[in-house]
């Protein structure tokens, strides 16, 4: 239905009516139905015309199509056949959420079973209609308060149906009808699950409605109600056998005009309203079904504490692992002769020198370079000997290699002028020759067959990537080269790169240089960011293999939502119908259950992010090499992904509801 109409409809229902226009006319209407494979007509050319302010009784015995024919007046159900118009309007040109509007802002439903939401306050069960039109939180608290007050209910506001007797609850049922306006009242047996005194204190109401102007149709079995009304139809094998007044027709006061509530545009505030109201029924109906809250969100809450558990525990082995490299130098170049590692041809060239590192020292983007001999040697303090590695270096190969000192000094440019016989031994050594007992510092050690002073001992070494039980001496490269080694030409020469240039670059630089010195390619580099790189590649891979395999959990936890969702559908399926019954329109009932999903797994995915963190806790008590690590990304992820799924599972579910027919849905138990 277009907008135009829709407005016009409204202003033709909320005018007082013209007697000669009635406000109800049926012609024709048939309804017919399935029965296996016959057709059973409940109603058979329906011919009637209802004016504004009267006070109709149909009745007739069980079966008889009475109950059809109040659906098809209160727009929850459609003729098969006929023509049905509501002041003037053909109901057949009406779309869903037409009609919606319609049952919502000018039909006010009474039921023999009152049909209250049981999870649902008094105050709040009222308010319903008054939520699906959009109206502000203010306006129907005040409008559901002065209608509970007036029908005697003002101290009962915060009191569930279960709370409340039969006569009480239906009282809260007739103001729920009357929340919006309820021009129109139709009221379905309203007294037939009362005893007799709340029978007639139901009946009394009804009869000050209509006083009051309200159009009232009483759908009954019970001669005694039906006598109240001043006109009566009687209705028998689908068709009308009698249409009789019991009083004479007196002019219809109009109808009151809504001192309801001011009815919000459903449009961007409205929506937003509505979308608030989901959010806090769907937040009642959860709490309301605890344990099967829990077990819908079990799988979400599993399958997110994988996914963030094991992308921080990938998060924390890159951090270790790339602690290891970075301690050894991730910033580091190493140039050596020959071509490649296992060139046989390395050892015969000799053509690395102590001037490449003087014009690698030049270059901007070096930090510092040092040249690097060595060769296994014999090393003796007093009558204790070892094998160990001995390292001709520059001053600044620690800096280099970022390697700590736990005591003395490095040794300084004037000892490598000096050719000085001093010495600097890592950890192992110290503990080989000196045990724990004795300051190796200003110790003489033998070193071959030089005597050398030990003036700095390394810190202990427990990285990953450096073979533990080596023992490692270094001495200035001029001391090494002159008096132990006797060569000149270099093994290796290490490169710092200064921090934040980038490494490929200074690669490329360091290989043009060289290659400008040398004439030719008789070098190969090193560069220790690749073996970064190669690690964080494979890290990811694996952690995404990982979180892959930890998604199916998810996966598997969103089928069950899915699941769960569906026998929700089924449990609550009078509820549905109860909604739309009082105006809800099919994207409403859609919204209202996809909002249950999304929570669902939202709620799940918070638990499962804190168990997550838990875990961490936990797993830093018992592992102190490395930890966990958190990040925002993944715990974003971890609420988008809870998202997703909620909107994803749950729209099957939620579309299922939407398309119930309200009338089965009312007579489902």
């Amino acid at each position: 239905m277009n907008m135009n109409m829709t407005v016009e409809l409204s202003t033709r229902l909320a005018r007082p009516a013209d007697q000669q226009q009635p406000l109800l006319r049926l012609q024709g209407v048939s309804r017919s139905f399935m029965a296996g494979d016959r057709e059973f007509l409940a109603l058979k050319g329906i011919d009637l015309q209802i004016h504004a302010g009267e006070l109709v009784a149909i009745i007739g015995a069980s079966g008889s199509g009475k109950s059809t024919l109040m659906n098809i007046l209160g727009c929850l159900d459609h003729a098969s056949a006929g023509s049905y118009q509501v002041s003037g309007q053909e109901t057949r040109d009406l779309d869903d959420d037409a009609l919606a509007a319609l049952r919502r802002d000018h039909f006010g439903f009474i039921f023999q079973r009152y049909h209250l939401l049981p999870h649902l306050d008094a105050l709040r069960n009222v308010e319903i209609p008054a939520v699906y039109a959009g109206v502000p939180q203010a306006g129907r608290h005040a409008r559901a308060r002065e209608l509970l007050g007036r029908l005697g209910l003002g101290t009962h506001l915060a009191h569930r149906p279960s709370q409340l007797s039969g006569g009480q609850q239906q009282r809260v049922s007739i103001c729920r009808a009357l929340m919006n306006g309820g021009e129109v009242i139709l009221a379905d047996e309203p007294t037939g699950a009362l005893d007799t005194a709340s029978g007639k204190e139901v009946m009394n109401i009804l009869l000050e409605l209509h006083a009051a102007g309200h159009t009232v149709i009483l759908v009954t079995h019970d001669p005694k109600v039906a006598a109240h009304a001043e006109r009566i139809i009687e209705v028998s094998d689908g068709q009308i056998v009698s249409d009789r007044r019991t009083r004479l027709e007196t002019p219809a006061p109009a109808a009151e005009a809504a001192p309801a509530v001011e009815q919000a545009p459903r449009r961007l505030v409205a929506s937003l309203g509505l979308f608030r109201e989901a959010f806090k029924m769907a937040w009642i109906a959860l709490v309301s079904h605890r344990m099967r809250t829990l077990l819908t969100m079990l799988g979400i809450i599993i399958g997110i504490t994988s996914v963030v558990s094991i992308s921080a525990i990938g998060e924390g082995a890159k951090g270790y692992v790339l602690k290891d490299i970075q301690a050894i130098g991730s910033n580091t170049i190493d140039i050596y002769s020959g071509t490649s590692f296992g060139d046989s041809r390395a050892k015969a060239i000799e053509t690395l020198m102590p001037a490449d590192v003087t014009a690698l020292n030049a270059l901007y983007y070096v930090d510092s370079a040092t040249p690097v001999i060595g060769q296994s040697s014999l090393v003796r303090y007093r009558n204790i000997d070892a094998d160990v590695q001995l390292n001709g270096v520059s001053e600044q190969y620690f800096q280099v290699r970022n390697i700590p000192l736990a005591s003395g000094i490095v040794f300084s440019a004037d000892d490598a002028r000096r050719q000085a016989q001093v010495v600097v031994i890592d950890h192992n050594t110290r503990k080989r020759l000196f045990g724990d007992g004795v300051n190796p510092l200003g110790q003489v050690i033998l070193v071959g067959k030089l005597p050398c002073t030990v003036i700095g001992v390394t810190a202990e070494n427990k990285n990953l990537f450096v073979a533990g039980n080596t023992l490692n001496v270094w001495m200035p490269y001029e001391t090494a080269a002159g008096r132990v080694l006797g060569q000149r030409h270099l093994d290796s020469i290490s490169v710092r790169i200064k921090d934040g240039m980038p490494s490929k670059r200074v690669e490329e630089e360091v290989n043009k240089l060289m290659l400008q010195r040398h004439g030719t390619k008789d070098f190969f580099t090193n560069n220790l960011d690749s073996i970064m790189q190669t690690v964080q590649k494979t890290s990811r891979s694996l952690t995404l293999l990982l979180s892959l395999i930890a998604v199916i959990s998810l996966v598997v936890g969103g089928i069950g939502v899915m699941n769960i969702m569906l026998v929700s559908v089924t449990e609550r399926t009078r509820e549905i119908g109860i909604r739309m019954a009082v105006g809800a329109r099919q994207s409403d009932i859609r919204q209202q259950f996809l909002v249950e999903a999304v929570m669902v797994c939202l709620i799940g995915g918070v638990i499962g992010i804190g168990l997550s963190y838990g875990i961490g806790y936990l797993f830093a008590l018992f592992v102190k090499q490395w930890e966990m690590v958190f990040s925002l990304g993944s715990v974003v992820t971890a609420f988008v992904c809870s998202t997703l799924i909620g909107i994803v599972f749950g729209f099957v579910p939620a579309r299922n509801a939407a398309r119930l027919d309200p009338i089965e849905a009312l007579a489902r138990d």
